[in-house]
């Protein structure tokens, strides 16, 4: 049990990590997240995030991208933890010259995946990293810079073939599948920046290299090219933006996509009921299993029709 004179992400760490050796939370399942802590306990989202850094560094639980902060699954136990802890100092600082920028935006991309961009804070990342406040400051100005980064990073962790695919088509479909994939992975992407304010990253401009590079060559204006790399970037971006929207909702509301919906089924009744949609009431009723709305399946449908306006607009240059 953890002593009234541990500082507060401590004794949050050690309750965790006795409901984990309780088996109130089993191996592979969600945490709370940082959000749910500071509600709990009543702390700020840095001392939230310290306690989860620090059952992180501890062995007892893992960030997965898109599913937030769940139980590891290891050979060493929470009580053994529990136990060990209190032999330990109550916070382990790492030193300073162990840092780098490099190691700070692996960190903040790290936090984002598991927990979503708004945990995501000079503090907090020190907190991650086991280091003073105020340490990753030496290497980033600001939060601000340190999204850019994040974003450079991650546009950066997909490359393409020197030798392209035949057709400009091809190889489209190779620049935004991988985009997408990108998204997929860092659901926070879709978050920052915007079509009329775009970020000015290098890995972000070898994917609009890749795109122009596709439809250079046949007879396209500039003006008629960018449109058409904008638009195919604002497909994908349209989509990916709800990947961090439905794990915002699921943490605030703490209803799953499937929960929510079945909760809506008192309202969906009522408006298929009503007279004034009946395309909408037919349509509906007819799908065998009901509609799924799934992002991966959305976006390859989506893909196809964008594809062959594409071609129309090339074969009328």
């Amino acid at each position: 049990m953890a002593a009234q004179s541990d500082p507060p992400f401590r004794r949050i760490a050690d309750e965790i990590a006795r409901r984990i050796a309780e088996g109130a939370l089993a191996p592979g399942e969600r945490v709370p997240s940082t959000r749910q802590i500071a509600r709990e306990w009543g702390v700020a989202l840095a001392t939230a995030t310290k306690a989860l850094t620090t059952l992180r560094l501890e062995g007892l639980v893992e960030a997965r991208p898109r599913v937030g902060t769940v139980v590891a699954v290891g050979e060493r136990t929470a009580e053994e933890h529990r136990t060990s802890s209190k032999r330990r100092s109550p916070s382990v600082v790492l030193p300073d010259h162990e840092l780098s920028r490099e190691r700070i935006v692996r960190a903040a991309v790290d936090l984002a995946d598991g927990e979503g961009l708004s945990a995501v804070s000079m503090r907090s990342v020190a907190a991650r990293l086991g280091v003073a406040a105020m340490s990753p400051y030496r290497y980033v100005n600001s939060k601000d810079d340190l999204v850019l980064l994040m974003a450079d990073a991650a546009f950066g962790e997909e490359t393409y073939p020197v030798e392209p695919p035949q057709g400009w088509r091809a190889r489209l479909e190779l620049g935004a599948r991988t985009l997408w994939r990108i998204h997929r992975r860092h659901p926070w992407l879709a978050q920052i920046g915007s079509l009329t304010r775009p970020l000015m990253l290098p890995a972000l401009m070898a994917h609009a290299e890749w795109a122009l590079a596709a439809i250079d060559g046949h007879g396209l204006d500039p003006e008629t090219m960018l449109d058409l790399h904008v638009l195919l970037y604002s497909y994908i971006h349209g989509i990916a933006v709800h990947l961090e929207r439905e794990a915002q909702a699921e943490a605030a509301t703490g209803l799953s996509e499937d929960q929510w919906m079945d909760r809506q089924a008192p309202a969906f009744a009522a408006i298929t009921a009503a007279t004034r949609y009946p395309v909408f009431t037919r349509t509906a009723s007819n799908c065998k299993d009901g509609y799924d709305l799934d992002l991966d399946t959305l976006f390859e449908f989506g893909l196809k029709p964008l594809l062959d306006g594409i071609a129309l607009i090339i074969q009328a240059a």
